[in-house]
């Protein structure tokens, strides 16, 4: 066996990493994070505007692409980007995601297809865009973004649940498909994050902000996450410490799940 160098491990230099819904919340905090490990980030997003500022903040080895996760050619389109910039993809973080908070009987079909198109197909579409990246290098990673909902069910959110479980399952079905050509794919399922979509919650649901971020922090380790919370657990997927670990849905919920 080689000797395992722990610095070689832990850096990501030249790595190139694909990241959606990267203007805000954790995707934009993994893109963060990914890039001060030494990675070079693609950071894609509808909001152009919060995209190229979070890019920005980043640095040089970092882009913005506009991206529609639910729109095969701009999916095709991103990565090919990213191609003509540093001809390879090493890792690809499936973070685009909405939530409509509401049951079966209020939830309209507006809202139902909103919330399935980004969070579960959106997964689908810029993974079937990198794969023949990683397959042709036989190389990669896949982390999609799931939930604790994803795991469990959870009130007035009948989309998010059913799309967050469907990203749990297509991700054992992934790394099953694409493992012969050494991709790892696995899921993080977040609890609750301090992010701009869980204050969207509140207002969806008519709460006091006060009172709705305390009941979200009311689990065992007794805060609400941070996107950098999840962010590291991301990069554990994406990097060498993780070379036998796929198929995986790990919990990073602060014991919400448990």
């Amino acid at each position: 066996m080689s000797e395992i160098k722990p610095a070689e491990l832990f850096s990501l230099e030249g790595r190139v990493m694909v990241v959606s819904g990267a203007s805000s919340g954790i995707g934009e905090g993994c893109a963060r994070f990914l890039g001060e490990m030494g990675a070079t980030v693609a950071l894609l997003d509808l909001n152009e505007e919060a995209g190229s500022q979070a890019a920005a903040a980043i640095g040089e080895g970092a882009i913005f692409v506009k991206c529609d996760v639910t729109c095969e050619d701009d999916c095709k389109k991103a990565v090919e980007a990213v191609m003509n910039r540093w001809g390879r993809v090493d890792g690809l973080v499936n973070c685009a995601g909405v939530i409509r908070r509401d049951t079966t009987i209020g939830l309209s079909e507006q809202d139902w297809d909103i919330s399935v198109d980004v969070s579960m197909k959106g997964v689908f579409l810029l993974s079937k865009a990198v794969l023949p990246v990683t397959e042709a290098q036989q190389s990669g990673s896949i982390v999609n973004i799931g939930s604790g909902w994803g795991i469990s069910g959870g009130p007035r959110a009948v989309s998010y649940c059913a799309a967050k479980g469907g990203v749990v399952n297509m991700t054992r079905a992934m790394a099953i498909d694409h493992g012969p050509s050494n991709i790892r794919v696995n899921c993080v399922c977040p609890g609750d994050v301090d992010t701009p979509m869980l204050r969207d919650e509140g207002r969806q649901l008519g709460r006091d902000m006060e009172d709705w971020l305390a009941e979200s922090a009311t689990r065992p380790l007794g805060r609400v996450s941070r996107p950098i919370d999840i962010a590291m657990a991301i990069y554990f997927l994406v990097s060498d410490l993780s070379p036998w670990v796929s198929g995986a849905v790990i919990a990073v919920d602060g014991n919400g799940t448990a």
